[in-house]
Parts: structure tokens; sequence; C-alpha cells
């Protein structure tokens, strides 16, 4: 299952290093991440498919992990219109999505306080 690991580090040189550098030496790939700036302190959201590890590795490497969630990782195509179409049958089953990254081969990472309709709504039309 895919987790995204939400982390908060400090706002300065280095700090993105840190936490690549302690997943690559514990064997964790990163599957996408997305990060942006909070003023002093910056937000990083990453998702790796070994939640257990992913934090492990974290922690041992000195980050402090804020959250976690499970996300549905859903394939998009490559078009005008192509997320649209995945976002349109979310909208339609009524659920509110709270977080969007992409991975780095192009498919799209949901983050939705209501996971199991997210999922269910995406699974009815075949994408999960």
């Amino acid at each position: 299952m895919a987790i995204d690991l939400e982390v908060r580090v400090p706002n300065r040189p280095g700090t993105l290093l840190q936490v690549a550098d302690a997943l690559g030496r514990g064997g964790v790939n990163i599957e996408a991440a997305c990060g942006y700036e909070t003023g002093e302190t910056g937000l990083l959201h990453v998702l790796v498919l070994d939640a257990e590890r992913g934090r492990r590795t974290l922690l041992n490497g000195g980050v402090e992990i804020e959250a976690e969630r499970p996300v549905v990782v859903v394939e998009v195509q490559n078009r005008p219109g192509g997320a649209a179409a995945v976002l349109r049958l979310v909208a339609e089953a009524g659920v509110n999505i709270n977080l969007l990254y992409t991975t780095l081969d192009g498919r799209l990472v949901l983050g939705s306080d209501e996971h199991a309709r997210l999922r269910t709504a995406l699974a009815a039309a075949g994408k999960v």
C-alpha cells in the first residue's frame, strides 16, 4: 500500500538531502515527493511503498515524521484533460481531495480524509 509520509524540516540548505539520503541508505525508494516552504520550515510529502521501513529509516536518520496516511496512486493519461477525467470520478462520488501530487512516472497521488470512499470510487471505474 502506498503511504504518504509528511515531514517538517528546517528551511535551510541540506535538509532535503538529509531526507533523501536517509531513505537511500535505508534502501527505501522515493516513489514521489512534493514540498514547499512554510516560513522557517519546509513541509515535505514523500510517497513510499513500505511504510514501516520508510518510517524507521527516517526516524533513524534524525527526520521527524509529522503525519502519515494511505494514499491512492492512479494512472493518468499525459494529455490535456487526463487529470480532469480522473478527478471527475472523484468529484462525482462526492469525495474531497486534500492532497495531490505526481509520481516520477506521471501517476497521480491522491489523499483524502475519506480514503475508503476515494479508493472505491476509483476502483469502480477500473482505475486502481
